[in-house]
């Protein structure tokens, strides 16, 4: 089981609530509830009672504990990079054009036949 899968369902287990949880994580909603239907395919059971308010089940409170256990023990997530400012665009754009001179042609222009 991953580490991830785990810290994301005790989050959602503490707050009960998949907005908040998803917002404390600092992940979209739709991967909060993917992450959720990935573990609860390993586990083999329903861990959350999604009809009307979240609710843990049975099986989602007996495997609470042994996931806090585990989040516990393994090492801290690493910190996220942030990229440099300036996206792909920028950075493909090179020097930019040389200046114009009066009386000659413009660079990378070619003359129009006629």
């Amino acid at each position: 089981m991953k580490i991830a899968l785990l810290r994301r369902y005790v989050v959602l287990a503490e707050t009960l609530h998949f907005p908040r949880a998803a917002e404390q994580l600092g992940i979209p909603l739709a991967s909060l509830y993917t992450s959720l239907d990935k573990l609860e395919a390993e586990v083999g059971h329903t861990l959350v009672n999604r009809e009307g308010t979240p609710r843990l089940t049975n099986v989602g409170t007996l495997f609470l504990a042994e996931a806090q256990a585990a989040v516990a023990a393994a090492p801290p997530p690493a910190p996220k990079t942030v990229a440099p400012a300036g996206g792909k665009a920028k950075a493909s754009k090179g020097k930019g054009r040389a200046p114009i001179v009066k009386g000659q042609p413009k660079p990378y222009k070619k003359r129009q036949g006629r």
